[in-house]
């Protein structure tokens, strides 16, 4: 909520989709297209540690990306496309798609079967409810 609020997603781009399974966004480097070879390495410039719980990995799930330290994660998030329970109590579970899966579905088109799309999809403004 912090980060959304501060506007930092605004302009970020999914650079990271893979049909039947997630779609990735959050990086701040993807505003920069020629930083596109650091992108998926970028955050806030701070971590946080895991808080893992009993939610599964199913489709609409949004969880925290990070490195394979449990305790990296950052800004980037991703969507789960399809039930991926092989994640559970690895990634942390943060929120779920109530409405709008058609939009992550969509992205995944949009990636035309390449892990980075073609077509870029931007995030032009992310807004908080709470």
């Amino acid at each position: 909520l912090k980060l959304t609020r501060e506007g930092f997603y605004d302009g970020t781009r999914f650079h990271r989709v893979i049909a039947g399974f997630m779609i990735q966004g959050g990086d701040p480097l993807t505003k920069d297209e020629s930083k596109r070879e650091f992108w998926g390495g970028g955050g806030p410039g701070y971590t946080i540690n895991a808080e893992f719980n009993n939610e599964p990995h199913v489709r609409g799930i949004v969880s925290m990306a990070r490195t394979p330290d449990p305790n990296s994660a950052g800004s980037q998030f991703f969507i789960v496309v399809a039930d991926s329970t092989f994640l559970d109590r690895q990634y942390t579970v943060f929120g779920r798609v109530t409405s709008g899966m058609e939009v992550a579905d969509a992205i995944v088109t949009a990636g035309g079967g390449k892990e980075l799309p073609d077509t870029p999809v931007v995030i032009t403004t992310a807004e908080a409810s709470n």
